[in-house]
């Protein structure tokens, strides 16, 4: 290892870097994204010049829960996105990886006995989880549009590793493993571009190859101690492995984001699988990203394979890196636990997404005291807006909307201007801050004249914070109130209504409800009142997205009734289906009574007469010929004149024998029926008459 005199370290400076040069520029809104290759701020250009953006994203190691350094990162990254997409206005095309194997996670498994996909899958699915918990849209954080999974790009990293060995003659194989050659790739590259300064740290270069790798014998069988793994010899039935070239293994850390990064952005249409933007966190600089450039220009034999580096800064868990030993570890879903989403969101908006962060109660308190201005203010211009009219508000503007007006041309100029310069959220924040506070005391001045605030101008002010909202991820974009948070009611299912647009018709049902029932009450009709309440939970709350389910009664027999709030379409539905089914059901008796009815018609037939009309297959021949029967009832011939065999009359016997049965229960029935009718005739007044069975019983 050279020393730090080494004049490679010694000359610690930042490789060059080139702008990208597309043919033309069809969409350049002036941003400047501060990128780590260069460590400036550098102006945004994709790399075809118009709306295409194609951003990878190291994704999670798998192998424990997800915690707040997380959060840190892919919730900042999902803000500057959506700032990409929902206000620049660029097509994203975001990739992100899972690690599902590496040296973390086989430690891991074989600590906890179980496979190394048994863990990954069940932290992955955990980190998906805690990122949609994240979000306060139903969508949370938004997911990637590609997510790969090293496992699953085996043969695609053998082949990478294979041009790099054998065409590129920037790798070579020792012992079974794979290395990367630094030096060969210095002699023609830039190496180290992102941390010059850490290309002799010995701890980091170490921490990159992994627990189970930073061993004697792996670092004996590298040229040189900066070399780093692409493919790992495995250790017999020790850890997962696959098939290569040069012996069973699995891949170095570093190989798979360049393998799966390269191989989709090739798939989408970029020769060399270069990118516009890479980020993760700032601790990955060196060596994870570094050896992924150089793995990656290698191969392409290009000399820029990314043209924006971004990184988040660094999460401390009140003053201190977070650390399980210091009791300090906190997971997404202990977060959430004592704050929500969007208090989370409003934290990490207050703080720049680079720079480094303190996450504790003052940090919280700050965020909660954020959110709570914003509250107070979407509610006190809901208020204003509810209680005026503009048909009956004079509406020209005089000295004090001008200026409010003012105030909110100056507003959007700074959130602008802010997200332009590296989205700067926290400016962007404290300028629609101070349009609240203008606002405010615009509304609280105009209380005390005559014709009160102007709604229009009010209106202006809160509708564009809510835009901006949205872009932060601090307000669904699929809500279709104009005007601030969700407010409890607020629903994709009830089309987007505000919860003023929800209330308004329940209450008028209730209104409605109440008249009857007064009316019922005062004429002492008790039906009246239950159909009243019938109709109220069948026909009115339906069609205002409201279920009403009366469970069984209480132990004071009184019946306990639930409400659950449903998508309207749902419940009309339902109860559509309902209908049919009462009208099925309606049906299957009416045609189970007719059955019935039919069944007592034969079995009210004597064995005898039974026997005598029973007909042929065909429908219309009789099966017996009437006149040849014995005593007991038992048909002797058929109707062609031949006699039954002894199968025949056997057969015969047992018809009989099943009418007679039938017979007879159908004749204790009437007898049943008659008595149970005199019986009762005793109770009964004026000339009734007994039912037409009983009488012919």
């Amino acid at each position: 290892m050279a020393s730090s005199s080494d004049p490679t370290t010694a000359a610690a400076k930042m490789a060059p870097w080139h702008a990208p040069n597309p043919d033309s520029v069809s969409h350049d809104v002036g941003l400047r994204i501060m990128n780590s290759l260069t460590r400036e701020k550098n102006r945004f250009v994709t790399m075809g010049g118009g709306r295409e953006v194609y951003w990878y994203m190291c994704g999670p190691t798998v192998y424990a829960p997800s915690h707040m350094g997380h959060a840190r990162t892919y919730l900042g990254f999902d803000i500057i996105r959506r700032i990409l997409s929902d206000y620049f206005h660029y097509d994203v095309n975001l990739i992100m990886n899972i690690t599902d194997i590496d040296d973390k996670i086989i430690d891991r498994a074989a600590e906890q006995g179980i496979a190394c996909e048994e863990l990954s899958r069940k932290f992955e699915q955990e980190f998906h989880e805690d990122m949609q918990l994240l979000g306060v849209s139903p969508l949370g954080v938004s997911p990637p549009n590609v997510l790969t999974r090293v496992t699953e790009y085996i043969p695609e990293i053998v082949e990478f590793i294979r041009v790099l060995v054998e065409e590129r003659h920037m790798a070579y194989e020792s012992n079974g493993s794979v290395y990367f050659d630094v030096e060969a790739f210095r002699s023609n590259y830039s190496y180290c571009k992102l941390a010059p300064e850490q290309i002799n740290n010995a701890e980091l270069l170490a921490e990159g190859e992994g627990k189970l790798t930073a061993t004697q014998d792996f670092i004996s069988d590298k040229r040189s101690p900066r070399d780093f793994a692409l493919w790992k010899k495995s250790k017999a039935q020790i850890e997962p492995s696959w098939p290569s070239p040069w012996g069973e293994g699995r891949p170095g850390w570093h190989i798979e984001c360049s393998v799966m990064a390269s191989h989709i952005l090739r798939r989408m249409g970029l020769p060399d699988g270069t990118m516009d933007i890479h980020s993760g966190g700032v601790d990955l600089k060196f060596p994870h990203h570094d050896n992924e450039m150089a793995q990656s220009e290698a191969h392409a034999q290009c000399h820029q394979w990314v043209n924006y580096f971004v990184h988040s800064g660094h999460l401390h868990i009140k003053g201190f890196k977070m650390s399980k030993s210091l009791k300090n570890f906190i997971t997404i879903g202990q977060a959430l636990e004592h704050n929500t989403a969007r208090q989370i969101r409003f934290c990490f908006l207050r703080h720049k997404y680079n720079a480094p962060m303190d996450y504790g109660d003052n940090t919280m308190d700050h965020a909660i005291t954020t959110e709570k201005l914003f509250v107070e203010f979407f509610h006190n211009v809901k208020a204003t807006l509810r209680g005026s009219s503009l048909t009956a508000q004079e509406q020209k503007w005089g000295e004090e909307e001008h200026l409010l007006q003012e105030e909110i041309t100056k507003s959007k100029k700074r959130v602008d201007d802010a997200l332009r310069d590296d989205f700067e959220t926290p400016t962007a924040l404290s300028a629609l801050a101070d349009l609240v506070k203008s606002t405010n005391i615009y509304i609280e001045a105009k209380e005390k004249t005559k014709n009160g605030a102007n709604s229009l101008v009010i209106r202006n002010s809160a509708v564009y914070i809510t835009k901006v909202f949205k872009v932060f991820g601090l307000i669904s974009s699929s809500e279709a109130g104009e005007i601030g948070f969700e407010a409890g009611g607020a629903t994709a299912e009830a089309g987007g209504a505000t919860r003023e647009d929800i209330l308004q018709p329940i209450l008028d049902a209730l209104m409605l409800f109440r008249s009857n029932v007064r009316d019922m009450a005062r004429s002492e009709n008790v039906n009246g009142v239950l159909e009243q309440c019938d109709a109220f939970r069948d026909d009115i709350l339906p069609p205002l997205g409201i279920r009403l389910e009366d469970k069984s009664s209480t132990a004071g027999g009184r019946v306990q009734s639930v409400w659950k709030l449903d998508n309207p379409e749902t419940l009309m539905k339902e109860r559509q289906l309902k209908e049919q089914e009462k009208i099925r059901k309606q049906e299957e008796k009416e045609a189970r009574l007719l059955e019935q009815k039919e069944q007592d018609l034969k079995h009210s037939i004597s064995p005898r007469e039974f026997m005598k009309s029973l007909l042929l297959e065909d429908g219309a021949t009789l099966k017996y010929d009437e006149e040849k029967f014995d005593e007991e009832g038992i048909p002797t011939h058929f109707s062609n004149g031949e006699e039954l065999s002894k199968g025949d009359k056997k057969r015969a016997v047992k018809e009989y024998k099943s009418q007679k049965n039938k017979y007879e229960k159908w004749i204790a029935r009437q007898h049943q029926a008659a008595k149970t009718w005199f019986d009762q005739k005793q109770f009964c007044s004026g000339n009734q008459q007994p039912p037409d069975n009983i009488k012919k019983t």
